[in-house]
């Protein structure tokens, strides 16, 4: 069944298709699997198992599987993991000879046949009634991913001092630098739609514990919907993860993603809305698409420009005329000005036609020049010796009427809206889905890759 949210909507304007409803009871295949990554968990691998069958059993109304993800364990681990997959039905056993929990869910869930796809740490330390509220968003079409939060209000965590600063220091870091929306990174206890699994995962780097926070920035950039579901934790005293280390690899992917976005080297094109009917990728007569948004985003680096504009100025007034000076300070203003309009008020990413726009962006800049050179000549046949004050009073006056035709320009020719979306391909057929060239789940359990 579709969850189509906008009945009567004219197909001719190009929406979206609405993610699909799972539907109950149809095949073999299990709509649920949760993965479990281990790495030397022989005493806690059995006990956790079973506690979370018995869940499952007791709970969940779909088919389900557990998929025990062994990271190349030392100890008994194995032989826990594979005496469990022979007592119990719904339990699946996979060996990777390479550690990286990152690694692990990427291998188990690239070559899953259920439509959603869950984690969980081996500890449990989140409440297992939390699981059904978790995925059910998934099932139902409404989110494409889902996460556990510690720091949401209704959330009833039991940890330490030292954890706790830890996390939400790392979780301020993250909506500082990378401007992330989500509460809680870190939590041992996700899912995602395997549709949606299929185009992200070949994106993310990481194989270790930046993983999750990779694939939760890209997806939230991408423009994908994350559910958030406040958990109750309890810390685990023998957890075995090394805080230090973690914390300095985890910072290493914040700069390597920033990095990444700033440049635009990410093809999150690819994963723009293409999972859901969204109410934004609409076409109403009479009502342009995007423009509240545009003239927000305009204004803020419109103000920005200026600024640096003046500051430019007045650095080049210092040794050169005004004619000069105002070329010099447009030219380079507008080059930062085309870029920070072209990713941050018209949302083009990577570097596709990216020096066709700044060609473009040149000729609007040409026409602001002749406006603020014009403003000035008739200034100075006006006055022999006008003040500075009274320049930069006429500079900004041209400047706003420059901006006006700027923003028409931009939108009307250099970052025209894009035709109507065309209906995505059937399922099978995902855009930058891995294609049948990729290693299969069997290489990847061999090589640890």
């Amino acid at each position: 069944m579709r969850t189509d949210s906008s009945p009567g909507t004219d197909p001719s304007l190009g929406v979206l298709p609405a993610r699909e409803h799972l539907p109950a009871g149809v095949g073999d295949a299990p709509v649920l699997d949760v993965v479990i990554p281990v790495y030397n968990e022989e005493r806690d691998l059995g006990p956790c198992v079973r506690r979370l069958h018995r869940h499952l059993v007791g709970t969940f109304p779909y088919r389900f599987r557990i998929t025990i993800a062994d990271n190349a364990s030392t100890d008994a681990t194995p032989d826990v993991a594979a005496s469990l997959a022979a007592a119990l039905p719904e339990v699946r056993n996979a060996r990777l000879e390479q550690k990286g929990r990152g690694r692990a869910l990427r291998t188990v869930w690239s070559a899953s046949d259920a439509p959603v796809l869950a984690y969980m740490d081996v500890d449990l330390s989140t409440d297992l009634n939390a699981l059904l509220p978790l995925v059910a968003p998934l099932i139902s079409g409404h989110s494409d991913l889902a996460i556990g939060s510690r720091l949401a209000r209704s959330s009833r965590v039991v940890r330490g001092p030292k954890r706790e600063f830890i996390s939400r220091a790392y979780n301020l870091i993250l909506r500082g630098s990378l401007q992330a929306r989500f509460s809680d990174a870190q939590c041992g206890f996700k899912a995602i739609r395997r549709d949606v699994a299929r185009v992200l995962l070949p994106l993310v780097e990481d194989s270790g514990w930046f993983f999750d926070t990779e694939m939760l920035v890209l997806a939230e950039r991408a423009g994908l919907r994350i559910h958030e579901v406040p958990v109750d934790w309890v810390d685990d005293p023998d957890s075995t993860v090394h805080i230090v280390k973690t914390a300095t690899d985890d910072l290493k992917g914040v700069w390597r993603v920033g990095r990444a976005l700033a440049v635009g080297a990410l093809p999150l094109d690819r994963l723009a809305r293409p999972f859901g009917d969204d109410p934004r990728d609409r076409q109403v007569p009479g009502v342009p698409r995007g423009l509240a948004r545009q003239l927000v985003g305009f204004c803020v680096v419109g103000a920005l420009s200026t600024l640096v504009y003046l500051l430019l100025y007045s650095g080049f007034r210092t040794f050169t005329g005004s004619q000069v000076a105002n070329a010099l300070a447009l030219l380079v203003s507008a080059v930062a000005n085309t870029a920070a309009n072209r990713r941050l008020t018209f949302g083009v990413r990577g570097r596709d036609r990216a020096v066709r726009h700044q060609a473009q962006g040149l000729v609007v800049f040409a026409i602001g020049l002749a406006l603020t050179s014009g403003s000035l000549a008739a200034l100075g046949a006006a006055s022999a010796d006008p003040a500075h004050s009274t320049e930069l009073a006429v500079l900004v006056a041209a400047n706003l009427a420059a901006t006006v035709l700027r923003f028409l320009l931009f939108r009307a020719w250099v970052f025209p809206e894009p035709p109507a979306a065309a209906p995505l391909p059937v399922p099978g057929a995902v855009p930058g889905a891995p294609d049948a060239s990729r290693p299969t789940y069997d290489h990847e359990l061999r090589t640890g890759r």
